[in-house]
Parts: structure tokens; sequence; C-alpha cells
């Protein structure tokens, strides 16, 4: 096991050093090693007077989120086996050659993730937050367990989405029962109080239990136990149940390319338009989307809910706040986007990079506008904040619009490669903590009636459409004379 992990961490590493060299993508956890310094050593001013508690809250979610969106395995491995991505071929289709297990070959992918993002990601960030505790001061024995309950976090909700996946490539019907099922647990957990967070993130009651907080080691290590065994749960579960070399899945659709057509023949590029519907249905994101776009915007949505009201702290998360919030998760569906299939063949058509930019931005519009206009209206509903629906909405596309359009500039058509590039990812933070930071900040002034935070929150908006209109049109400059190999 030993040597298979070494070779797929080597193919993992050739993967990410191939868009940038290897000195710009080892330079990325020194870039999380500075950032985690500062944002622990500045940790009680950018605290202001939010609690302690509610700030964990909000970064074991977090966490639980990048291990959900982390942990798809499964689907990517059956992506992987059934589709050859040009001239490369991965190690996981080695069992039609060799006398290794898909099961094997799956722990392997675990582990190698694991490893690859520990020390890529999670080991410098550790070591960032000693040194700004040191600095501060804190205590680093708090620290050190802190990071300890976020990784095994980690480990819990990677794990979960692996099982989660797994089931995708097994009956889709056992997919969205999944889904449905974690999703009915955030619902339930935010409307009715019957249970505490701790059922959905067990983690957080380890350390609600643990230092920083006053310490009841007995409590902790029961919630500390039952998050490992969790861990290693979902994870033998889905190496018992995944099956991909039982048979290849193979989809039929009625022709949906002339009906697309039709339906996109006021826009511009409507061929290109309805071929990228076509892909998005033959490539499953629809299901995907569920995961990767409405999970976490259904976690959060009830976590602000669950403070405001379950909790009684007014801490300012309301409608405006949350419009704010969904053009980040927006993101993950652009990154899923640019990834359902090569573009390689491209280079045989009369198409260009900036044509195909567009295409896939018109297509994340039409996908995710009905849903997040949905959201932030039934977050407006549970918060009773109907008066502040209109300005939500402004602020939803206008984030919405920017921050998709950056990361479209940015990154192209290799948004998950070239955001390893320590470079882009700088510009692509500087781009979107600034004005995140911006609207927060107005968006809890404005609920005390502060004209000025009006004003202020519907400049930040303007400024931002201007700058999305810069993205859009940067995006032929940039990308007029690059190729798709």
């Amino acid at each position: 096991m030993a040597s298979l992990l070494s070779l797929m961490l080597r193919e993992e590493y050739r993967m990410h050093t191939r868009y940038s060299s290897r000195r710009i993508f080892m330079s990325l956890p020194i870039y999380i090693f500075f950032f985690s310094a500062l944002f622990t050593y500045g940790l009680e001013t950018l605290m202001g007077d939010m609690r302690l508690g509610d700030m964990m809250l909000m970064v074991y979610g977090g966490i639980f989120i990048y291990g959900l969106s982390v942990g798809a395995f499964g689907v990517l491995g059956q992506t992987f086996l059934e589709r050859r991505y040009g001239k490369d071929n991965y190690l996981l289709s080695t069992p039609f050659l060799l006398p290794v297990t898909f099961a094997r070959l799956f722990l392997g992918m675990y582990l190698r993730d694991v490893v690859f993002y520990s020390c890529l990601m999670l080991l410098p960030a550790l070591g960032g937050m000693l040194l700004g505790a040191v600095m501060a001061p804190f205590s680093l024995l708090s620290v050190s367990l802190v990071f300890l309950g976020l990784f095994v976090t980690f480990l819990v909700s990677m794990s979960l989405s692996f099982l989660i996946s797994v089931l995708f490539t097994i009956d889709r019907r056992l997919f969205l029962i999944a889904v449905g099922a974690l999703m009915a647990l955030i619902v339930g957990y935010g409307l009715t109080q019957s249970y505490e967070l701790e059922v959905v993130i067990p983690t957080l009651g380890y350390q609600l239990n643990a230092p920083p907080f006053p310490a009841n080691w007995g409590v902790a290590s029961f919630y500390l136990a039952v998050s490992a065994v969790l861990s290693v749960g979902f994870l033998a579960l889905a190496l018992v149940l995944v099956r991909p070399g039982d048979h290849v899945t193979v989809s039929k659709h009625r022709d949906l390319y002339v009906k697309n057509l039709k339906g996109f023949s006021f826009l511009s590029s409507p061929a290109l338009l309805s071929k990228e519907f076509v892909d998005i249905r033959r490539s499953g994101l629809v299901t995907k989307m569920v995961f990767a776009y409405i999970v976490p915007l259904v976690f959060l949505s009830f976590t602000t809910y669950y403070i405001n009201h379950g909790l009684n702290i007014p801490v300012g998360f309301n409608s405006v706040f949350y419009g704010a919030m969904v053009g980040f998760f927006g993101v993950l569906l652009y990154s899923w986007l640019t990834n359902t299939d090569l573009y390689d063949y491209h280079e045989t058509l009369p198409v260009r990079v900036p044509q195909i930019i567009r295409t896939k931005l018109a297509a994340f519009f039409i996908l995710t506008t009905a849903v997040s206009t949905a959201f932030v209206i039934s977050i407006s509903a549970l918060n009773n904040e109907w008066e502040l629906l209109w300005l939500a909405l402004v602020v939803l596309y206008c984030t919405s619009a920017y921050m998709i359009l950056a990361t479209a500039y940015l990154t192209g058509l290799s948004t998950n490669s070239f955001f390893f590039n320590p470079t882009i990812l700088t510009k692509f933070t500087a781009i979107s903590l600034l004005p995140d930071l911006l609207l927060t900040i107005l968006s809890f002034s404005i609920q005390s009636g502060a004209w000025w935070a009006l004003v202020g929150i519907l400049v930040v908006c303007g400024v931002l459409l201007l700058l999305s209109l810069y993205f859009f049109r940067g995006i032929e400059r940039k990308w007029g004379k690059a190729s798709f190999i």
C-alpha cells in the first residue's frame, strides 16, 4: 500500500504542476503559512463583538463544507475509469491490467488526498497558527486542540462525501436519498432546534468541551471518539460498496441538442450553449450541483437562522449578508462546469477559448439564478426580513456576477488547477476579500437603520458591477490567444 500511495502522490503532484512551475506550486504552503499566522495574530480584532463559540461554529461549518467538496472520490474515480483524458491514463485504471482490487485503489485515493492536502494546506496552516499564537500571545495547547478538531472534522466530512459519491456511481436514487437525508438533518436542526449541531458535526461537541473553552475531557474524548468512528465507518462502507469494475455506466437521453437550440435561439452563440447543456446533462452535473452548491447553501441558511433565533444572538446574519455569501459558493459550481470534459478537441473546431468561457458563464447564470434567488427569499422569510429582500437580491446578483466573472478572468477553463497557483490565489483572495468584508460590515449595520449603511452597500454593488464589466471584457484580452491544449 505504501508504494501505491507513493505513486498516487506523484501522479497528483504532476497533475497540479503541469499548469504552473514547481516553484510556484511549492510556494502555496508558504502563502498559507503566513496568511494563517496573520489571521491568528489579528483574531481578536477580527472577531470584534462576536463570541468565541459563534466563531468556532462558523469555522467548523466551513471546514465541514470544505471536506464535503474535497471528498468526491467516487464520482471522480468513475469519471477516470470511463473516459481517457487525452494521452493521460490514471493509476485508478490499473486493476484492468494488474492484480489489484478497485477497493484498494479507492482507498489509495482517499489516503492520497488526506496526505496531499494535509501537507499542502493543513500542516502549513497549523504552523502559521502556532506562530500567530506565539506573537498574540495565545495558548499553544488551545491552538493545537482547535487544529485537531478541525482536522478530524475534515476527515469525517471527507469520508461522508466519499460514501455519498460512491452511492452516486451505484444508483442516482441512492445518491439523492443520501443527500436528502443530510439536508433534512440540517433543516431539522435549523427549524426545530430539537437537537444540537453536534448531531451534524460531532467534532463541535469535542471543541466546546476542550480549551480554549472550559475543559471537560470526558465529554470531549467521547465526541472525538464518535467522530473517529464515523470517519472510519463511512470510509469502510464506501470501500465495501464501490464496484466500478462491474460495469461501465451508459447514459441514454433523447435528442436534446435541437430542443436546446430552439430554446436558446435568442441568445448569442446558441449552438455552443445548446451543446453545453447537452454536456451538463450527459455528465450528470445537475445531480452533482445538488451536493456542491445547494447543500452548502442549505447549511449556511439554517446555521444563520439558528444563531439569530435559536441562540437569540444578534450577530447580524441577515438576508443582505446571506445574499453576499451566495456568490462565493457559486465558484464551486463554476469549477464543476469547467471540469465536465476535455477541451483538446476544440482545437479542431472554429471556436476560441473566450467563446467557450462566455458559454460556461451563460450556463452558470441560467443554472444558478433561480436557485440562489429562491434561497435568498427563503432566508428573508425565515428571518422575517421582507423589508430587506430587495436589497438582498441586489447584493446577490452583483456579488454573483462579480465573483464568477473574476474567477473566469483569472482561471479561464482550468479553475481547479489554477487555484493551486499562489499568484492567482493571492489575486483571487484580494479581489474577493475586500468587498466581502465591506458588505459584511455594512450588512451588520443596516438593521440599526443607519442610512449610510444602505448607501454604502449600493455604492459597493455599483463598483462590483463596473469591475464585473472590466473582467468580462478582459476575458478576450487575457485568453484571446490561448489554446485548448
